[in-house]
């Protein structure tokens, strides 16, 4: 048996354990993290987006210039920058009813597309609706509308002459006949594939035909309904063009015919420009209008 003195403390048995449990603490400075300014991050999103657009503009005026250079007659990008100079110096300038100036003559343009454009999704809009809802009217209509579809605008247009007998209204009737197609096929195909279970709740709760037209079919096939809207008016703004040419009077068809027949080349890519633009923000407006009834920005709402 060992006595007191024998029995010895373990460190003592262990020298320097003590040293190698109680390790040297080394304190790591964190560095944050710099996030990216918002002003900066805004204007990258920018530039990223109008880069692309003035490089593709770019290309369009060189292959212009080349064009210029390879034509006779043809002007290039700055002779036509010129003259829009002195175009644009007076666009709303009247002379008499065959000499006004271009934005006369381009809102003129505007107010035919606005009646054919409106008369189309008056009739339309709800033709679709039946035909998608009720499948028998969707079978006898079908056929017809695949038959006249295909049809070229100005086919329909001495149609119109004849029926109307003046071109002021034989020229909304080629807009509306042309856009009344997709307006129909849209809402048709978007009231085809609402949720039968939809349907299903609407028998069981013995809901008119007036109320689930209104609160179930109407909410379910708005953004169907809005892309029959925007190739709609697509197509009504490229008939009117084609339209007036043949119908005269004031209008920018009309207009880009009276310079050709005065072989100003320069109004014409003018307007042709113009004919671009106004598109362009026609087409932008119902994609901004469109994008507020698509089941994302319900969900982000």
């Amino acid at each position: 048996m060992k006595t007191a003195q024998q029995i010895t403390p373990l460190k003592a048995e262990r020298p320097g354990a003590e040293k190698q449990i109680q390790g040297e603490v080394v304190n790591l400075a964190v560095k944050p993290v710099r996030r990216p300014h918002r002003i900066s991050h805004t204007l990258r999103q920018l530039l990223e987006r109008i880069i692309p657009v003035l490089a593709g503009l770019g290309l369009l005026a060189v292959v212009w210039q080349l064009a210029a250079l390879h034509s006779q007659g043809f002007p290039g990008p700055v002779t036509t920058l010129e003259a829009a100079k002195t175009l644009f110096a007076d666009p709303f300038y009247n002379n008499g009813p065959n000499d006004q100036g271009i934005g006369w003559n381009v809102l003129a343009s505007l107010e035919r597309v606005a009646v054919g454009f409106s008369l189309a999704a008056l009739a339309g809009i709800p033709a679709g609706f039946l035909l998608g809802r009720f499948q028998f009217l969707g079978r006898m209509f079908n056929p017809v509308i695949a038959l006249l579809r295909p049809v070229s605008p100005l086919a329909w247009l001495p149609i119109g002459l004849l029926l109307f007998q003046r071109a002021e209204p034989a020229s909304s009737w080629t807009i509306f006949i042309c856009a009344i197609w997709p307006m129909i096929i849209n809402t048709a195909e978007g009231v085809r594939r609402v949720p039968q279970t939809y349907l299903n709740v609407a028998r069981v709760l013995r809901l008119s035909e007036w109320t689930i037209m209104r609160r179930i079919l109407f909410p379910a096939v708005l953004p169907a309904v809005m892309t029959g809207v925007r190739l709609s008016m697509g197509i009504a703004w490229l008939v009117i063009v084609a339209a007036e040419m043949l119908t005269g009077g004031l209008g920018i068809g009309f207009w880009i015919w009276n310079e050709w027949n005065n072989l100003n080349v320069e109004n014409i890519l003018i307007a042709i420009l113009i004919i671009g633009a106004v598109g362009l923000l026609l087409e932008q407006a119902l994609l901004l209008i469109a994008r507020r009834f698509t089941w994302e920005s319900r969900e982000d709402k």
